[in-house]
């Protein structure tokens, strides 16, 4: 049987290999071009990026490698995952084995100092918390507009809109739900995440009055905004 690498990692045909299901489709068909199987864990709410309690979870006897995923500039638990790769004898996966235009988009001193300004100012959403000790770079300012079993996410996107301000979301589908990797898996945090989250526009030459607005327009609408009436 042969071996493909992904990363530094040899990945065997049949193996199987953890992967986050938020944000880890391009991970998903690394692994696969290697004639591997994904798995898809859960995330830690907090970063976006793959939790290492539920990648053990994940494990199997065909479990040879872990892949963890960077999103939005937060780097993963790199050393919970390799204490876990430690301790269960699997091989730990660069994040930075994923060659895709979106994470590798470059961070700067402006654009922290900007996502700092609206980590104080923002009311309504929840605005991304830095993990002591990890390094967030912004490439993407991703808050999450709690839902209630409503689109609440998508209807405050449409009012931030109507007031001149574009937002995205940043991962519409998690990989697990797509039809290319589907997987009938419980994973809670990812779904939350694809529901609630939000990319707000952040860019290095954004002037202080651009920002001024994007505060004004999203506190204004105060998080949840009810759809109108039939």
């Amino acid at each position: 049987m042969g071996t493909s690498r992904v990363g530094a990692a040899e990945i065997r045909a049949g193996d199987e290999v953890v992967v986050p299901s938020f944000g880890g489709e391009r991970a998903a068909e690394l692994v696969r071009g290697a004639g591997a199987e994904p798995v898809f864990a859960d995330i830690d709410p907090a970063s976006f990026c793959l939790d290492p309690a539920t990648a053990e979870a994940a494990l199997s006897s065909r479990t040879t490698a872990v892949f963890p995923v960077a999103l939005f500039g937060q780097t993963p638990d790199m050393a919970g995952l390799l204490q876990l790769a430690g301790r269960r004898g699997v091989q730990l996966i660069d994040p930075g084995a994923v060659d895709d235009p979106a994470v590798r988009v470059p961070g700067s001193a402006r654009r922290r100092q900007i996502a700092r300004y609206l980590n104080t100012r923002l009311t309504g959403v929840v605005t991304p918390p830095v993990r002591p000790g990890r390094a967030h770079l912004f490439t993407r300012y991703v808050v999450r507009v709690p839902g209630n079993g409503r689109p609440d996410r998508d209807a405050f996107r449409r009012a931030l809109r109507a007031r001149g301000i574009v937002a995205e979301v940043p991962v519409p589908t998690p990989a697990h739900r797509t039809t290319a990797f589907r997987q009938a898996r419980l994973l809670p945090e990812t779904e939350r995440a694809a529901a609630e989250s939000l990319a707000l526009p952040l860019h290095e030459g954004m002037t202080r009055r651009e920002v001024h607005r994007l505060v004004s327009a999203c506190n204004a609408l105060g998080g949840l905004v009810l759809e109108p009436a039939c």
